[in-house]
Formats: structure tokens, C-alpha cells, sequence
């Protein structure tokens, strides 16, 4: 009997050790990891690294009050402003706090220039913003708020793709938009740079902020080190979690001198958000992710894999729907059964992990091997010719 709270249908598998792409169940028997704790283990299992900043910082000092100056987080805080668009940053946990902090961070501007009548956040709906209370109600899914009542006000919401209703939405009393720049949970959406520079246009216009949710598609994961960066567009706001930390917790929001100026003291706090031990180890990953070779590695290889996938597509078009994505963050969208597909790909020692609109989510680490790369393909190949 398991003592744990059933809010997850855990599969009847379990991991001793991990290495790189790989995971070791306790019966021995080796998988090849393409989930990555859902886009988190951004370098792999038990990168060596990592494993050496974590020893050489629980050695020295794990916790201390954000009462006082935390060198490596002021370090994690430098880097970070230096290589995107962000003026500070304000450190977390995890990726729905995170967001929370990015809607406070919103509203509280608008009420530090004397607007507080501007509190809405336009979301899409069933987009995926983590699961707290604010979280779940402006993600506007019928699924996640059910039980959850009384409804969080202060969030509206439009469909993806309806441009016509987002701009019906926006209200004097609208303080910010709100979408995931590539929707994970929600199914591996791309929202196409030119919709991202017309979000900016829109929220220029009508003296709204824009915030990028990167929780999932960011650091790295889609070969720049954000996704939106393509676009060229600068958002206001943008929080981060996963692929930072390499597997430890961590969350963060970044933002622009503007909207930082109504973060006073005591307007937010997270108590265990930049400890010493969490920034040691997220510096480690920030020097190797944003390293530019590194980057240009991920980009190459993920569109060997993309590409590759595409091929399978066209083989077996009667299992294949659609191939969905950019960089590491992949989908595909399926015309048979998802879970059934899932469950034959890990049959086959391949790990995946569902999102949305029947699609499978493909989720390597961003230093996968390219021989690794071409395991994964043919277990996916052979998992689609046995559904042909």
C-alpha cells in the first residue's frame, strides 16, 4: 500500500540511477529517457557538472534568508539580465510559482503608476500555466478549475489562433497578455513570430504588458535561448523554471526595469526561491547552456530529428497526424490511441509523455547524442509499423 496522495496515476515503474539519456529501473532494465521530468533535466541524468557544483556547494552552504545578500544568486541574477532582455530577475521554486509572481508583478505595476483599476490578464484558453489556484483559472481549462471554485477572477480568455477576440478582450482595465510562447501541455503549439510581434504591436498600442511564459520552452530548449528570440520581440515579463535548475528545483521571472520599479520590499518573497545551493548549481547550467556552440548543437540536431520524424510521417500517414514543434519541444499528433502509443513506445524502452489534441511529446535532453537520437526513431518506427 502506497501512503502517497493519488493526485497522480503513476505508472508501476521505477528508476535506481540515471546517466545522460538514459534511466535504470530498479528491475535492472534500461530505458532510453525522451521525458526528462517533463522537460526539466535539461543536460540529462547525473550530468558530471552538476554533480560536482552540488557536492562542492552542500560542502560550503545550502540555505539562508533572502534577509540577506546571496552571492551565487546575485551571480545566477547578472548572468541571466547580460544575456536577455531582462533588466532583474526575481528568483522561485518552480514554474507555476513563478507565473503567480509574473501576474503579481503585472498587477502591481499598474499600481504603483496609480492604475490599479488595470488587473486583467488575457490567457489563451487551455493553455497550461502551472497548478495553483491564480495558475489554473488562467489557463481557462474546464478540466483543471473543476472542484477548484470559487473562480479567481481577473483572467479572460480567447482560443488559440482567434485574433479577433483578443482584441475584443482588451478592456480599460486590462493590465497584461499572458500566453506560453510554445504551448506545452497543451499540445507542442508554435505561436508564429509574426503572431508574437503583433501581440507586442497590440500591447503597445493599448499600454499593456506582454508576458512570454518559457517555463517549458525556454533555456535553451528550442536551440536559442528562448523561444521567443526569433521573433525579435521584447516581451515585459517572461518567467522561467525546468531547463535552469538541470533537474534541480528552481523557478525565476524576469523583467524589465519598467515593471520591476513597483517590486518594493515586502511586495513579494519565496523562501526558499535563491538559496545558495539551487543558484550554484543553475549558474553551472547557465554556463554551459548558453555557451553559442552548444546552442547551434541543439538547433542542428533537433532539426536532424524533426526532419527524421517528418519521414516517418509520410510512412505511416495513418498513424501520424502531424509533426508539431521547434528545437527539443516535439509532438506528435496521432490518429490512434495516445496512451496505447505510449505504452508501446516504453514496451519498447523508449520513454514519452502526453500533452494535449492526442499528441505524444518528445522531450530528449539538450545534449542528446545523435546515435541516441537514432534509437529513439527506431523504436518510433517500429511502434508505428506494427499500428499500420
Amino acid at each position: 500500500m502506497s501512503y502517497l496522495v493519488k493526485n497522480y496515476n503513476r505508472k508501476k515503474l521505477s528508476f535506481k540511477k540515471g546517466k545522460g539519456s538514459f534511466l535504470y529501473s530498479t528491475d535492472g532494465s534500461k530505458y532510453l529517457d525522451f521525458v526528462q521530468g517533463i522537460a526539466v533535466n535539461s543536460l540529462g541524468h547525473s550530468h558530471p557538472k552538476l554533480v560536482k557544483a552540488i557536492i562542492k556547494q552542500s560542502r560550503r552552504l545550502w540555505h539562508v534568508s533572502n534577509s540577506f545578500t546571496i552571492p551565487e544568486g546575485e551571480e545566477l541574477a547578472r548572468k541571466l539580465a547580460k544575456k536577455t532582455f531582462a533588466d532583474f530577475v526575481m528568483f522561485q521554486n518552480s514554474g507555476a510559482e513563478a507565473t503567480e509572481a509574473a501576474i503579481k508583478v503585472a498587477r502591481r505595476y499598474f499600481y504603483s503608476i496609480g492604475k490599479p483599476h488595470k488587473n486583467k490578464i488575457i490567457c489563451i484558453k487551455n493553455s497550461f500555466h502551472g497548478r495553483t489556484l491564480a495558475a489554473i483559472f488562467a489557463s481557462g481549462s474546464k478540466k483543471m478549475i473543476e472542484g477548484f471554485g470559487p473562480k479567481i477572477e481577473g483572467f479572460d480568455h480567447f482560443d488559440f489562433g482567434d485574433h479577433k477576440k483578443l482584441k475584443k478582450l482588451i478592456k480599460k482595465d486590462t493590465a497584461a497578455i499572458m500566453v506560453e510562447t510554445i504551448m506545452g501541455e497543451g499540445g507542442i503549439k508554435v505561436i508564429p513570430d509574426w503572431c508574437l510581434r503583433g501581440l507586442r504591436d497590440l500591447c503597445d498600442k493599448n499600454k499593456i504588458l506582454l508576458i512570454l511564459d518559457e517555463v517549458q520552452c525556454g533555456v535553451g530548449r528550442t536551440g536559442d535561448f528562448f523561444a521567443f528570440e526569433k521573433s525579435k520581440v521584447k516581451p515585459d515579463i517572461v518567467p522561467i523554471a525546468k531547463g535552469i535548475g538541470g533537474g534541480f528545483p528552481i523557478g525565476a521571472v524576469l523583467m524589465s526595469r519598467k515593471v520591476a520599479s513597483g517590486m518594493i520590499p515586502g511586495t513579494h518573497g519565496s523562501t526558499f526561491g535563491g538559496n545558495p545551493l539551487a543558484m550554484k548549481i543553475a549558474n553551472e547550467v547557465m554556463n554551459i547552456i548558453s555557451n553559442k556552440s552548444f546552442l547551434k548543437n541543439v538547433k542542428k540536431n533537433s532539426q536532424y530529428l524533426i526532419n527524421s520524424l517528418q519521414k516517418i510521417k509520410m510512412r505511416f500517414p495513418k498513424v501520424i497526424k502531424e509533426i508539431r514543434g521547434r528545437g527539443y519541444l516535439i509532438g506528435i499528433q496521432l490518429h490512434v490511441n495516445q496512451n496505447n502509443f505510449i505504452k508501446a513506445l516504453m514496451k519498447n524502452k523508449l520513454l514519452t509523455i502526453r500533452a494535449a489534441e492526442n499528441v505524444v511529446r518528445i522531450l530528449p535532453p539538450l545534449n542528446v547524442k545523435k546515435n541516441e537520437i537514432d534509437q529513439a526513431l527506431k523504436i518510433i518506427s517500429k511502434v508505428c509499423f506494427n499500428y499500420r
